[in-house]
């Protein structure tokens, strides 16, 4: 049984192929499209899945929508007239699209499918679609090694649900209750990432990074004005100060006027009120979700929690539940947010719509590496073909080299294997660093990344020795818990450094890996292990067997306003224009100073034809 997921048209598009309840394939259009968070119909991520066993799509059995678009359009239409006549410009936008496309989207995907398999649209396979929130619950609860588990799914909206808990047992998935719109967590939290001046829908994450640099002062305020907050976590939001529900904007001038300031424009300057504004919402944030998480214990009556939804990507809010709430584990689909419905939906086809029974036997995600990987032919002919010197070792000379690159001080791109499936690199399309170089995080913001300095980076740690460097005894592969850094490993601060605030917190060295350690003293950590990822593992082992250290930096292998690279030629360009100093591919490495010019802009190769089938 062949079952095609699709995620589309609101962002992060993206396909997964499931086979006989087997996670085979999954990839967002953005990584083929080099388009960041690209909504567009995930032609190419459709096409990789496919190829990926050399499926036609008139070969599929089932094809599964992640949304149910009528239910959302009854959702507008009765919002808008619940806040008549205010939300006039936003309806006059919305509803010709809708009328034009969404209305219809049974039809719009069975010509997109149909032109994409060369078939005529009755011979598209039986087309389907499930609710929102039950394909973030299925993409949580049924890759999980929990054979029963609450299931919290946290997002901005979907046709009405912002907030849900289900119960998941073996096979199935049972809603137990909802937060329906406008009240959402996910959209307060993009309401506050909209006012300090980023880009709702990414910027979140940037939000998170910057609330250590700032103190909590406006969290009463919040509480007394914004949104009202029950014992039991469940909320509501007090829609005068919100646009979002009608309007063209998150935010309105009473909200403006509460924090006594208009939103920041983008790439304006950070000042220390936003860093405050940030560290509020961010301990708002943690409280409700940790009410919830406890409240989700109660009802359901288990010691294990799946998280999904894009609030499930605020690591900080994770970590603590797993301290604070009472559960023996947590897992987080490490695609939590819309991608991940991709893959969430058709496994809830196979085993919700067609029944068929689950044995939990652990973590089915397979690391998340369900991408394309690219052999060496393929690697060579693109290098030889712009020039490239390179030189191609095995890896027991690989390795060692590496490790003396780094204690070096050089950062290193380094792709291998299959992309990663969610917003996280995990080793196989990561830039590493030394995590004891002092200079390591603003080298990395400012010279490679071209971000904000204030940006983290994470720890990649061999799995093993994890609570030698953190306090933490659980795995984390999928880098979504902060972790406090080990009491051994902290560098007390003078008096004069603790009396630094904003930006400045920066420049003081928290532990003995200060490229990684965040000014609260926490991290965001990756757990690494031999079977899931054996060669990261071993480069990881072979820094540690020079340096004495088993952590590196890892950081996503792309810069600023651009996905993560999927293709050596995304990888090689990446390397070029950047100040990179090695890159590997596999076993070929490249040194910056040995390579010719950077290759032009220009189109890409053609990708889905070079890389390796399993």
């Amino acid at each position: 049984m062949k079952i095609l997921g699709i995620s589309a048209y609101y962002h992060d598009s993206a396909a997964a192929l499931v086979i006989d309840g087997q996670i085979i394939a999954a990839a967002q259009e953005e990584r083929f499209s080099r388009k960041k968070h690209d909504a567009r119909f995930p032609k190419n991520a459709i096409q990789y899945c496919l190829l990926e066993k050399k499926l036609r799509l008139s070969d599929l059995d089932r094809i599964v929508f992640y949304d149910k678009p009528l239910l959302k359009f009854e959702r507008l239409l009765e919002t808008y007239i619940a806040f008549a006549p205010r939300g006039y410009r936003s309806f006059t936008a919305a509803m010709p699209v809708w009328i034009k496309e969404k209305l219809f989207l049974k039809t719009t995907l069975k010509r997109e499918l149909a032109e994409l398999g060369g078939l005529k649209s009755r011979q598209v396979p039986p087309l389907l679609f499930t609710e929102h929130h039950q394909a973030h619950a299925a993409g949580a609860f049924f890759p999980s090694p929990f054979q029963k588990a609450a299931v919290l799914c946290l997002d901005g909206v979907g046709e009405w649900a912002t907030t849900s808990l289900w119960k998941g047992l073996d096979h199935q998935l049972m809603p137990q209750w909802q937060i329906d719109f406008p009240h959402s967590l996910g959209l307060l939290y993009s309401a506050f990432t909209y006012f300090t001046g980023f880009k709702v829908n990414s910027g979140e994450y940037k939000l998170m990074g910057l609330a250590p640099y700032g103190e909590p002062k406006y969290t009463q305020l919040i509480a007394d004005n914004l949104i009202d907050i029950k014992a039991d976590g469940t909320y509501r939001l007090n829609m005068k100060y919100f646009n979002f529900a009608t309007g063209l904007t998150m935010t309105n001038n009473r909200f403006s006027q509460l924090f006594g300031r208009p939103p920041r424009k983008a790439e304006g300057q950070l000042t220390q009120q936003d860093m405050d504004i940030a560290a509020s919402i961010q301990q708002i944030t943690e409280e409700i979700v940790l009410r919830l998480a406890k409240t989700a214990k109660q009802d359901i009556d288990s010691d294990y929690l799946c998280l999904s939804g894009g609030v499930a990507l605020n690591c900080v809010a994770n970590g603590r539940i797993l301290r604070e709430c009472g559960f023996k584990d947590l897992w987080i689909q490490p695609a939590a947010g819309d991608a991940g419905s991709a893959l969430g939906a058709a496994l809830s086809v196979w085993h919700e719509y067609l029944g068929n029974s689950r044995v939990a036997t652990g973590d089915q995600m397979q690391g998340a590496y369900l991408g394309p990987r690219f052999g060496s032919e393929a690697i060579a002919h693109y290098l030889d073909a712009v020039g490239a010197v390179y030189q191609e070792l095995p890896d027991d000379i690989l390795m060692p080299k590496l490790a003396e690159i780094l204690e070096m001080g050089n950062v290193v791109g380094w792709f291998q294997g299959r992309m990663e499936f969610g917003p996280r690199a995990l080793g196989n399309r990561s830039i590493i660093g030394d995590p004891r170089n002092r200079e390591m995080q603003s080298t990395m913001n400012l010279k490679i990344k071209y971000r904000e300095s204030f940006r983290p980076f994470a720890p990649s740690v061999l799995v093993e020795r994890v609570s030698d460097y953190f306090d933490l005894e659980e795995c984390s592969p999928y880098m979504l818990l902060v972790a406090p850094v080990a009491e051994s490993r902290r560098v007390p601060m003078t008096a004069e450094q603790q009396q630094r605030f904003g930006i400045e917190k920066l420049k003081v060295p928290r532990s003995d890996l200060p490229a990684v350690t965040h000014v609260d003293y926490s991290a965001r950590v990756q757990t690494v292990d031999a079977e899931t990822n054996p060669r990261y593992h071993r480069l990881i082992r072979a820094f540690e067997e020079r340096t004495g250290c088993g952590v590196i930096v890892n950081t996503s292998f792309n810069v600023r306003g651009e996905p993560i690279v999927c293709t050596p030629e995304d990888a090689y360009r990446c390397f070029m224009n950047t100040e990179m100093d090695y890159l590997v591919l596999e076993n070929t490495l490249l040194a910056k100073a040995q390579q010719p010019d950077a290759p032009a802009a220009g189109e890409r190769s053609q990708y889905l034809q070079t890389f390796e089938l399993d």
